[in-house]
Formats: C-alpha cells, sequence, structure tokens
C-alpha cells in the first residue's frame, strides 16, 4: 500500500508539474502584459501590479458568425460599484446594438445572396491615472459594420470620488469656449508637427476638405497626472476623417498644460490641477 501511494504521489506531482507548464507557454508573462497595458500619463506598473490587475477586471469576448464582441475596464474601475455598474450597462448596449445590426445586415445578405461578414465592436478602457480625487480613463473603439474598412474612435470619462459622480473632461471647464480659447492655438501647432512626423504637408487652404484646424473640445480629451496628485498632462485624441483622410489614421496629441488651460478650469476643480513645469 505504502509504494501504491508514492506512485500515486508521484504521478500527481509529475501531472502538475506538466500542467503548469503547458499553462506557462501559453499565457503571458505579467511583464508582456503590463507593455501593453501602459498608457500614457498613467505611473508604470510592477508585474505583480499587472497580475493582481488582471485577476480583477472585467472583461468579456465573443465571437462567432454573427458578431466579434470585446469590452473590457480595469480593476480600478471594478472597485467603485456605481462606476461598474455604469460601464456594465454601457457593455450591454453596445452589445444590443450591435446584434441588432448584425442581425439586420445579415438578413439582407443571405436575401440578396451575398457574402456576409461579422460586425464588431472592440472596446478597452484604460486608467490614464488615479489621483486622490479623480480616476481618469481612457477608451480605445475599433468597430466595423460590413463597410470597405473598420473605424477607429476614442472615448473617456472621469470618477470624481468627492462627490461620487462621472463627469467628462471638459465638466471641469468653464466652457467648451473657454477650453478652445485656451487650447487650440496649441492643438493645431501640435498637429501640423505630427502630420510633418509622417511625412504629411498640410494644406490650410479653406477650401480644402481637412484645412481648418480642430476645435479641442470638439475631439476625445483624455486627462493624466505625472505624480498621480494633480491632473497636469493632456491629450486630444483624434479619429480618422477628423483632419485627414482615412488612409492617415488617427492622432494622439500630447499638449502641455499651460497656464492658459488651467485659468480655463472651474473654481472647484482648480485645486486638482497643475500647470506644466
Amino acid at each position: 500500500m505504502t509504494t501504491i501511494r508514492r506512485h500515486r504521489t508521484r504521478l500527481l506531482l509529475l501531472s502538475s508539474a506538466l500542467l503548469t507548464s503547458a499553462c506557462s507557454q501559453k499565457a503571458p508573462t505579467p511583464a508582456e502584459v503590463a507593455a501593453a497595458a501602459e498608457v500614457p500619463g498613467a505611473p508604470p506598473s510592477t508585474a505583480a501590479d499587472v497580475a493582481a490587475k488582471e485577476a480583477s477586471a472585467s472583461s468579456v469576448k465573443e465571437s462567432n458568425e454573427l458578431i466579434a464582441f470585446a469590452y473590457s475596464y480595469p480593476v480600478e474601475a471594478a472597485r467603485i460599484p456605481d462606476l461598474a455598474a455604469f460601464l456594465d450597462a454601457g457593455r450591454a448596449a453596445q452589445r444590443r446594438a450591435l446584434v441588432e445590426a448584425a442581425a439586420r445586415d445579415k438578413a439582407v445578405a443571405d436575401k440578396e445572396g451575398f457574402s456576409y461578414r461579422a460586425h464588431s465592436h472592440l472596446q478597452s478602457w484604460r486608467p490614464i491615472t488615479d489621483t486622490p480625487r479623480f480616476l481618469s480613463l481612457s477608451s480605445e473603439i475599433a468597430t466595423y459594420m460590413g463597410g470597405a474598412h473598420g473605424m477607429q474612435s476614442f472615448d473617456s470619462l472621469l470618477w470624481d470620488r468627492s462627490h461620487a459622480t462621472r463627469l467628462k473632461p471638459l465638466d471641469l471647464f468653464k466652457s467648451g469656449e473657454a477650453f478652445d480659447k485656451a487650447a487650440n492655438d496649441d492643438l493645431c501647432a501640435a498637429v501640423e508637427r505630427a502630420k510633418a512626423a509622417r511625412g504629411i504637408s498640410w494644406s490650410r487652404d479653406p477650401d480644402s476638405p481637412f484645412g481648418k484646424c480642430p476645435s479641442a473640445s470638439a475631439q476625445t480629451v483624455w486627462l493624466g497626472s505625472s505624480d498621480g496628485k494633480y491632473l497636469d498632462r493632456l491629450t486630444i485624441a483624434i479619429a480618422p476623417y477628423e483632419i485627414g483622410p482615412y488612409a492617415e489614421g488617427s492622432y494622439k496629441i500630447n499638449l502641455p498644460m499651460s497656464e492658459a488651460i488651467v485659468n480655463a478650469v472651474k473654481v472647484e476643480y482648480a485645486r486638482s490641477f497643475r500647470p506644466t513645469s
């Protein structure tokens, strides 16, 4: 009996070791996950941090002949019940809209006798920064609805701990006009530099479809922090077709948190901001 037990123990240990080895070969390392998850403006994560976050974050993926759907948000948001409920509701609404549109298009394709290509909505919320007052999240969205190509878009939100409420970054400013007045000159100059870096000459001809400089308030605004205390980083995310043709892609324009921008902040939020040194 003792010998049989020893053999069983050895077999169990060997099986466990083989299973562990197989899993470790398939799964990405924490360092790989960390490298993929980093967002401009957010403090770097250690491998242990990422492993803990991945265990608690919310992520849903679905793929079939009708749709491809993915929607995730980080543990920082999952720990706030009201925010998690809002994101869960958004996820359900996005999936419902995707399925309804896909079902309609597939029915038409089947009726007309042409091939149907699965529609998709892939959205990931990530933490930009987590200050004592605000959790700032960015979202990148990739969609495909059966056309010639897919589309990329962006979103953002803030959780204000002081009032337990959701905000958009522009809610922190006196008005969209005040934000534009403070940010637009820097944005136009930065867009021109970004295009030049891609080897693109920006025609400012009024008759050009993309000759007009975009208003900062009409784009997606991401607020970040360099020290985890103050909001002192600003990124404007610009989707395709806003300032160039689809082939030109999207832009993520980092702007200085200037004195003018800080002065455009509402009084009740001013203490949470600091101009770029």
